[in-house]
Order: structure tokens, then C-alpha cells, then sequence
């Protein structure tokens, strides 16, 4: 038989014990604060058929889908976020109750550039609000996405907001109509974080054919990153209706914010532009000060006519969606994580007395093994006897802080030795008090 070479592709990546143990640990952090603010999980398909997710993402997003006709000759793509799929959710079971609050983890898929911390198949955590108009739901999502962050250590970051009826107000003053230049120009705003000013102000100009002028009027609209700021703002929009909406919302919006006392860690910041077309208010990118050039790690927004795609009425809806994979990758750059080889708590040392399958030495520690693993402790019995200094090694080896010791002598009193692998301590116990 020819040997296989085994590889993986560019941009995705195998997840081995050390860093997993981490990873879910992280992953159950992240749904216990989602369900602490009432958020119910759901789940959807890793396929969908492509019209469900063309004309949701713009051109930029849709030249990156996974799409692939199947051997029924469908024509099918991979999803590429969490929230068109919500949507057609809300459009194909209209006895869902509103307002719905769902979070979903799980796997999607980008055809784009690999990166620092940026994967082709990354997994997303994702909470949604959908039939609330109120700027409340869009402070909540705000609100669990500081408290995700704190329940994983980073106490150093910022949620930056923005809402794109303010962007389309600076749009119309600058005479943009047209939906897809419109869209152009916001995604070259959005990469401000990521290229610099000067870099910016050359897409403008040279791919989304804005005049000098106009391109200085945008640089200097989203320097706006404190809330002076936007009384200037408020003379650039004008009379311009969805504008002077935004900056409502906005103010709204903060002020909840300010209420909720979380006025250091939410900044105003009129560069967040988000590329997705299907915005339609505000909008969120979230950074770690401590990486400035890593990128956002949470994200999100209002989008309350993409509903109205799959079931022909409107839905209110706001969301934020965490990048695992991207966040993990932070988390372990700030020192934050750190790789385990065994979920292991408790390693029970086995004897064996003649004969393993006979003897009352593996009887006695099978007892102790069921009554810690009934009381919730991560147990382990080695597979085979073997001499206790070995099972020590192997134990100090996987980082299992505690090794119990049931052997002849244990028994015979009812007892157990704890020794305490961090400490090089260790006690006898009556076996009840284990």
C-alpha cells in the first residue's frame, strides 16, 4: 500500500489534547456568560444552499465562500457566518416567540488569506437579540461581550462602536449614492485599523475614485474618537434624516453604556465601517491593548432588514460574534492560556497483587475511582499495574496534580494516601473524607 503523506491545508489546522483542554475550557466559560443574560442555544446546518448566503456579504465577502456543487448536483456553499443562517431560522419557523435571544458556537468557513491569528475554518460565538428595536439590545450585546472578556482574564480592551446610518449620512454629503461604491468605500474605511490613514486615504482615491478633498472629509470624519466629537458630527450630517437617526441611537446607546458603568471599556470610534452590507445601524469592533496590531477579536451589529430577505416582514435584530480561533490565538499571545496534556485531576496508583484481574487491589481502587468520578472530579485508572514509580512519572508528565494511593495497606484500613503533586506532600485519609 503507498504511504499518504498526512498534511492538512493552508489556513486550517489540527487542535491536539494540550491546546483543546484549554479551548473548551474557554469555550464554557464564554456559554455560561451567555446564559447568565438568558441567551438559549441554537444550532444550524454547516451546509446551505448558496442563494440562502449570496447578496448578504457583498462582493468582497462572497468571492470567499466555499462553494461547491454535491454529488446530488446542488449548488451548495459552506457557511461563512452565523447570523444568515439565523436568519433564514426566523423566516423558516415563524412560531418562534420574539424577542429571541440565541447564541451558537460553531464552525465557518472563509476562503480568504491565511494570517496572524486568521484562519480559512475558524469557529465563531455568536449572541443575537431578534425583535427588539430598543437600543437596550444593542447595549446587552455590548454588555456580555465585556463580561466575556473579563470571565477570560483580559482586563485590558476596548469595544469601539459606530453606526452606519452615520456613514451613510457622510456619504450622501459627499454625493455617493450608488449602493456598491457606497459599500466600497466603507470597506476601505473599515481597514484603518490595519493599513493607517495615509494607506486609506490612497484606496479612496485611487480604487473608490473620490476626489482629494473628499477623501480628507472622510479621514477627518472618522478621527472622531471621543464623544466632543460628535457635536462636529452633528453639523457634517445636517438635516440628513438617517443620519441624525444614527446619532440618535447612538447617544441612546451610550447612555445605557455610561448607566451600565462600563464608559472606559466602550469607545466612540466613526473609522468602524464593518464590511458586511447587511448593516444597518450600529456596529462594534472589539480590541486587546495589550496586541495593537492584532486585530479585532469581537464583532457586530444591527441588521434589521436582513430578516425581511427570508420572511418578507421586518425583524429587529442586533448581535456580536466572537472569533474562537482568533481569540484563543490572543489569549495565548498575552500568556493568558496554556497548553494541558491531561484534563486529568486525580490519578488513583494501581497495585497489582499476582494477579490484576483477580486481585482486591483493583477492586479497591475501582470504588475509589467511581466515588470521586460521581463526585464530579476528572479521574483516572491506569490500564495496566506497573510500578508506582512509573505511574509517578506519568502522572508529573501530564500535569495531574494529585496521585491517590489505594493500595494493600489502604485497604486493609479503609483508608486512602493523597499526595499532593505540586506541593511533594502527601496524607492519609479515612476513604469517606476523600
Amino acid at each position: 500500500m503507498a504511504r499518504i503523506e498526512p498534511r492538512i491545508l493552508k489556513g486550517f489546522r489540527d487542535y491536539l489534547p494540550g491546546q483543546m483542554i484549554p479551548r473548551e475550557r474557554m469555550l464554557d466559560t464564554v456559554k455560561r456568560v451567555f446564559e447568565r443574560y438568558g441567551f438559549a442555544p441554537l444550532a444550524t446546518p454547516a451546509l446551505e444552499y448558496s442563494e440562502i448566503l449570496l447578496g448578504k456579504y457583498g462582493e468582497e465577502g462572497e468571492k470567499l465562500l466555499y462553494r461547491f456543487r454535491d454529488n446530488g448536483d446542488r449548488d451548495v456553499s459552506l457557511r461563512y457566518d452565523l447570523t444568515v443562517p439565523l436568519a433564514r431560522v426566523i423566516g423558516q419557523y415563524g412560531e418562534l416567540d420574539k424577542p429571541l435571544k440565541r447564541y451558537q458556537i460553531a464552525p465557518v468557513w472563509r476562503a480568504e488569506k491565511p494570517a496572524r491569528g486568521r484562519f480559512r475554518e475558524f469557529v465563531q460565538c455568536d449572541i443575537d437579540i431578534v425583535g427588539v428595536e430598543s437600543m437596550l439590545a444593542d447595549a446587552e450585546c455590548v454588555l456580555v461581550g465585556c463580561d466575556v472578556l473579563e470571565a477570560l482574564g483580559v482586563s485590558r480592551f476596548e469595544i469601539r462602536i459606530n453606526n452606519r446610518k452615520i456613514l451613510d449620512a457622510l456619504m450622501a454629503t459627499l454625493g455617493v449614492e450608488q449602493h456598491e461604491r457606497k459599500m466600497a468605500i466603507l470597506r476601505s474605511v473599515d481597514k484603518l485599523p490595519k493599513i493607517g490613514e495615509a494607506a486609506v486615504r490612497q484606496l479612496l482615491v485611487e480604487q473608490d475614485g473620490l476626489s482629494a478633498a473628499s477623501a480628507e472629509t472622510v479621514c477627518r470624519f472618522v478621527a472622531a474618537t471621543d464623544r466632543e466629537a460628535l457635536g462636529a458630527v452633528r453639523e457634517l450630517v445636517g438635516d440628513h434624516r438617517a443620519g441624525q437617526a444614527g446619532l440618535e441611537e447612538l447617544g441612546q446607546l451610550l447612555s445605557v453604556i455610561d448607566a451600565a458603568g462600563r464608559t472606559s471599556e466602550v469607545k466612540l470610534d466613526l473609522s468602524i465601517a464593518r464590511g458586511l452590507d447587511y448593516y444597518t445601524g450600529t456596529i462594534y469592533e472589539t480590541f486587546l491593548l495589550d496586541l495593537p496590531d492584532f486585530g479585532s477579536v469581537m464583532s457586530g451589529g444591527r441588521y434589521d432588514t436582513l430578516m425581511q430577505m427570508f420572511s418578507g416582514q421586518s425583524h429587529p435584530a442586533v448581535g456580536i460574534s466572537l472569533g474562537v480561533d482568533r481569540l484563543f490565538a490572543g489569549l495565548s499571545e498575552l500568556g493568558l492560556v496554556r497548553e494541558e496534556a491531561s484534563a486529568t485531576q486525580v490519578l488513583i496508583a494501581l497495585f497489582d497483587d499476582g494477579d490484576l484481574f483477580v486481585g482486591d487491589s483493583l477492586a479497591y481502587a475501582l470504588r475509589v475511582a467511581g466515588e470521586l468520578r460521581r463526585a464530579g472530579i476528572a479521574t483516572e485508572l491506569p490500564l495496566a499495574a506497573g510500578k508506582l514509580k512509573k505511574q509517578f512519572k506519568y502522572a508529573d508528565r501530564r500535569a495531574i496534580p494529585f496521585v491517590v494511593i489505594a493500595g494493600p495497606d489502604e485497604r486493609a484500613a479503609e483508608l486512602v494516601t493523597v499526595k499532593d503533586l505540586r506541593h511533594g506532600s502527601q496524607e492519609s485519609i479515612p476513604r469517606a473524607e476523600l
